[in-house]
């Protein structure tokens, strides 16, 4: 018997069970979406951040609280916790930036953060915002555009004034418009008066800077009642000079600090660090997800294995006739294939589709090859788990077949 009639002999029996094939084939459905949506999250995190990073420049250099160990850093979560942790109980100063400034004539700029989260209240809006406290310097170094207004200057930084200008979206969604210069709020317990509505830049969730207020360090370390900077950013003023801005950087530092209080790292370390740790997620994610096509291709072991006892006398009919085992091997391996490829094309379908939509909500990014590993997975799940029904259906005896009831 030909291919092409076994073909349609395991097309014919598929469509006479159609709910049954569509609830075996539901394993690999899911299995195949699942890769597809959790790697495409993975991806596009890894992609967000690398373009927010690169976005900063390459002449970046960053220094950090506490003493990071970056391979440590991609090893696991409890190096990362104790990074958070040494924000909090950061020693660096203020007067930290003045030294850097004076004393690394390779720095072009130089600001500080202090970070935290407040309500903003605006007649009768309000939501939770975070709160950058840094110095004038910042959109210089950051490379910030405005919608209107402007950032407050060195002399608001000095006095303590309580100004502040607000990410595109704060404007939207608090004061119903960018054009705000001048309008007074409530963040925690100051009152602030708008003077700079930031350009809207884009982005999802609390990496976005349209979320974002910024108010003076000075003003922010009394409102959060912090002496100390949750970080550092110094900005060579060419790429070649990153290398020695980051050894000036280092020395000035360790006259002021001790060792194990700071770390001073360059942009290429950190990105190369955080792909890093990106991909193990995105591997992780995608390996977790395949776990559903493990069981989808037993379920299609299953369903094949009752279907080949549901089809006994059929069987013993077809061998009776003069049907080999091969051929009947052949047309239960086809049928097994056929649902699990049809399953992976839909879930791909799906996989890709969802990805869309989660992505008005977060960053994602469908990978190529995540479909392809799919697709290539399931066919194999077909294949693998439809040898055993097939082979059991091919060494049937037409005799015990046919008596079958």
């Amino acid at each position: 018997m030909s291919f092409k009639s076994l073909l349609k002999i395991a097309i014919r029996a598929i469509k006479a069970n159609k709910s049954r094939s569509l609830l075996t084939s539901l394993g690999v459905i899911i299995g195949v979406a699942s890769v597809i949506l959790l790697v495409s999250v993975g991806s596009g995190l890894k992609d967000y951040i690398t373009s927010e990073m690169q976005d900063m420049g390459s002449n970046l250099v960053m220094v950090m609280p506490g003493e990071i160990d970056l391979d440590k850093l991609g090893a696991g979560s409890s190096a990362m916790s104790s990074s958070f942790a040494a924000m909090s109980t950061s020693k660096l100063k203020l007067e930290d930036l003045n030294a850097l400034k004076q004393q690394v004539p390779y720095i072009e700029e130089v600001v500080g953060l202090v970070m935290g989260s407040a309500p903003i209240r605006y007649q009768n809006e309000s939501k939770i915002a975070q709160v950058l406290g840094t110095t004038a310097d910042y959109t210089e170094v950051r490379k910030g555009e405005f919608e209107s207004g402007g950032f407050f200057t060195e002399a608001d930084v000095n006095s303590g004034r309580k100004v502040a200008v607000i990410g595109y979206k704060i404007a939207d969604e608090i004061f119903g418009s960018p054009y705000v210069v001048g309008e007074k709020f409530k963040l925690g317990e100051y009152r602030y008066t708008v003077i700079g509505v930031m350009a809207e830049a884009g982005g999802q969730g609390s990496m976005s800077p349209d979320d974002k207020i910024y108010i003076p360090i000075t003003v922010a370390q009394r409102q959060f009642n912090q002496d100390h900077l949750g970080i550092i950013f110094a900005q060579a003023k060419s790429s070649d000079d990153v290398a020695p801005t980051v050894s000036m950087t280092q020395e000035v530092m360790e006259r002021r600090l001790d060792k194990e209080d700071f770390t001073v790292l360059d942009q290429k370390e950190i990105l190369s660090t955080v792909s890093g740790i990106l991909n193990t997620l995105t591997i992780a994610l995608g390996g977790i997800a395949a776990i559903s096509l493990l069981v989808g291709g037993i379920g299609i072991m299953n369903i094949m294995l009752v279907s080949v006892t549901e089809r006994t006398q059929e069987i013993g009919l077809r061998k009776a006739l003069g049907a080999k085992p091969e051929v009947i091997l052949t047309q239960f391996l086809l049928e097994a294939t056929i649902l699990s490829v049809g399953g992976g094309l839909i879930g791909i379908l799906v996989g890709a589709g969802g990805s869309l939509l989660i992505g008005i909500f977060m960053p994602t990014t469908v990978a190529w090859w995540s479909i392809v590993l799919a697709f290539v997975v399931s066919a194999g799940v077909g294949i693998i788990f439809g040898v055993t029904p097939a082979k059991k259906a091919s060494e049937l005896s037409p005799i015990e077949a046919l008596r079958h009831e």
